[in-house]
């Protein structure tokens, strides 16, 4: 989660089963009610908290919903398949299971749909699901480099990683929620494929 730019809070700590209530209030209120309908007062009285707690965590409901939104994506997990073919479509049927779901549809396209006219939410956005989901790709590229599947890096590997992040993540976004047409194990081995090839052809670069 990107660091408040008004500094550190004092008081009590913060409740782990207080959070969990009110993002699941907040995804909750956004599929019923829509960006423009939903207030901090409608999630604290479904989270069944004050409204004071609310502002004491998240600013303003764009955070509040941007850490919605970042918290189910944090469920992604990248176990290892045994080879970066399997590890790349087991994570790709994963995130287009995550973007089947009613909750995560809804808040993504309308964080990103806000976003393009506000960017202290894009940089939100970025801090807390884009770079830290980023992880995955570290995680399978090192795995891969052990097996011997890929090359060791030469250098730094930020922007490959970046961009191995975009086309995974651009792909699946646009496949799932742009043309609405089903992420099944048929596409990801399709897609794993020419993902692969495009690999082989940067390490060779």
């Amino acid at each position: 989660m990107c660091a408040r730019e008004t500094g550190r809070r004092t008081g009590r700590p913060r409740s782990a089963e207080a959070d969990r209530a009110i993002l699941d209030a907040a995804r909750q209120a956004l599929v019923e009610l829509g960006w423009g309908r939903l207030s901090m007062g409608d999630v604290a009285a479904r989270a069944g908290v004050a409204k004071t707690t609310l502002y004491r965590r998240w600013a303003n409901k764009n955070e509040l919903v941007v850490d919605a939104v970042a918290a189910l994506f944090d469920e992604l997990e990248l176990p290892d398949r045994g080879s970066l073919r399997a590890d790349v479509e087991g994570v790709v049927l994963q995130f287009a299971a995550l973007l089947e779901q009613p909750a995560t549809r809804t808040a993504l396209m309308a964080v990103v749909a806000e976003a393009t006219h506000d960017e202290a939410l894009r940089r939100r956005i970025r801090a807390a699901i884009v770079d830290r989901q980023k992880r995955l790709v570290i995680e399978g590229r090192r795995r891969a480099q052990e097996r011997g599947e890929i090359p060791p890096d030469d250098g730094d590997p930020t922007a490959q990683v970046d961009l191995i992040f975009d086309v995974i993540a651009g792909a699946v976004v646009h496949r799932a929620l742009v043309s609405c047409e089903p992420v099944d194990a048929d596409w990801a081995a399709r897609f794993t494929t020419v993902l692969l090839g495009g690999l082989a052809a940067a390490s060779a670069i």
